[in-house]
């Protein structure tokens, strides 16, 4: 059944500035979003679009091929695949932007619920997921087709605990799907709880969301821990929310489509060959399934991907999250730290760079323990001193190579238990290293670099800005 009845309410909140419509607006005022009017396949030819275009503007793909009605609404990505968009999402800068997380974190905003809300302009029961929505599929060894970009949220009936995540969906026919979470995944534990109880877990997977949400779902924070309240301190306002047309669930008012139901931690799916975020596939056995039993959406929604794998967006959204934990982490073990980075080189998981503030002996070593200790992920850490930006992977391997010498600031520790996406882990381990690439006095006599005087270097700017080069 399609419920098309659309309150006054909700067509005045279309172009929220809550929406993801409204950060596809400033894209593309900034020349970043690129529309396509050519037919499209689900099958495999967006992922290839967005892999070959995955460092430059967003993509809207208009024309869907092989799909009809509902399924062909138009397809966007490559959003958030640059550490400036990132920023542009939040209403911040590159180098203000952890700040602004850290911000969010601690000073949470509680929500404002509506009465009503445009995802919820039309409603779809026992909804077919590959007839209602045009999912890609991305790469050739994966079984299926996957939705990439959802936002579940989720909540223990019993606890009360509230998760907002993002994973993986594979359509397996019907209204059902494999859902890729982690047995350590807080969703993973609150559907074990519920099935624990003889009950499954009501989850809500939101698509199309402000890069707030999506930021706040990629989050690592403590079991219970919501992250919705965080989403509305990014945005500087409470985030409007609606409640669930078949649950209690809250969910991002302006998103595009929501899919509501169950995930049931008894029933296991094998997924076989799966994409993983160092570019390379891996097989993690059974995993479990969600039904669901309504689709609400937007009367003309967009729908959002993110392209998987060893990408920008995927690999930053995971990172600029973790970093800006990982600073909070590192911070409590030493005051000196500056900022943190988890880069895509590192895949946004595997790698970190940490800067600190006039270290004082040791605290290079402290920062690294704080960081393996914070993410189990991070198998290497270099520390910097705070005239390195961590983010820029040059200034970070030229520290590398002027300051830190291997026999001394080299630090591998074996064996050390690995999450089961390292790409490299055997029988359950693998070495973590660290490096101090910070100076040190007794190195060298001095440590000043080679540029022109400050007063030729504002008058070169001044020449150059004239003639619009830099």
């Amino acid at each position: 059944m399609d419920v098309g009845a659309k309150s006054s309410a909700a067509r005045e909140a279309t172009s929220s500035r809550q929406s993801m419509r409204s950060f596809l607006s400033d894209l593309a005022k900034a020349g970043d979003l690129v529309s396509l009017s050519e037919p499209i396949s689900t099958d495999y030819e967006i992922a290839a679009c967005l892999a070959e275009a995955d460092d430059g503007p967003a993509l809207k793909f208009e024309s869907v091929k092989g799909s009809s009605g509902p399924a062909a609404m138009p397809v966007v990505g490559n959003l958030l695949n640059s550490l400036p968009r990132l920023a542009l999402g939040l209403g911040s800068t590159t180098r203000a932007m952890q700040e602004t997380l850290i911000a969010a974190i601690e000073k949470p905003l509680p929500h404002r619920v509506l009465s009503s809300a445009p995802c919820q302009d039309h409603r779809v029961d026992q909804p077919s997921l590959t007839d209602e929505l045009p999912i890609p599929r991305f790469f050739e060894k994966e079984r299926g087709p996957y939705i990439t970009a959802g936002a579940i949220v989720a909540r223990d009936k019993v606890t009360g605990q509230t998760n907002l995540s993002i994973a993986r969906l594979m359509p397996i026919g019907g209204n059902r799907a494999f859902v890729g979470i982690a047995p350590n995944h807080h969703l993973a534990i609150l559907a074990r709880a519920a099935h624990n109880r003889g009950e499954t877990l009501d989850i809500a997977v939101c698509i199309g969301n402000h890069p707030a949400v999506l930021i706040a779902a990629c989050l690592y924070l403590g079991l219970g821990d919501d992250e919705l309240p965080i989403a509305g301190a990014l945005l500087g306002e409470p985030l409007d929310v609606v409640r669930c047309t078949q649950s209690d669930l809250l969910v991002p008012a302006h998103c595009e489509c929501v899919l509501e139901g169950t995930l049931d931690a008894g029933e296991p799916f094998m997924e076989g060959a799966v994409s993983e975020f160092h570019g390379m596939y891996e097989n993690y056995g059974a995993g479990i399934v969600a039904t669901f039993s309504r689709l609400t959406r937007r009367h003309d929604a967009l729908f959002q991907v993110i392209l998987p794998g060893y990408h920008p967006e995927h690999c930053l959204l995971g990172g600029v999250a973790i970093a800006a934990g990982l600073r909070r982490q590192v911070r409590n073990a030493v005051s000196s730290v500056g900022e943190v980075a988890v880069g895509v080189g590192g895949a946004g998981r595997l790698h970190a760079v940490v800067s600190l503030h006039a270290p004082r002996p040791g605290e290079a070593r402290k920062a690294m323990f704080a960081v393996w200790a914070a993410v189990n992920l991070v198998k290497q850490v270099i520390v910097v001193d705070d005239d390195i930006d961590p983010w820029d992977p040059v200034e970070v391997e030229w520290a590398n190579a002027t300051r830190a010498k291997p026999d001394r600031d080299h630090v591998v520790i074996p064996a050390v238990r690995a999450d089961r996406s390292e790409p490299l882990e055997q029988g359950g381990t693998i070495a973590k290293l660290g490096i101090d690439a910070t100076r040190r006095d007794g190195d060298r006599p001095d440590w000043d670099t080679a540029r022109p005087p400050k007063a030729a270097l504002e008058r070169a700017r001044h020449l150059l800005r004239q003639h619009k080069l830099i």
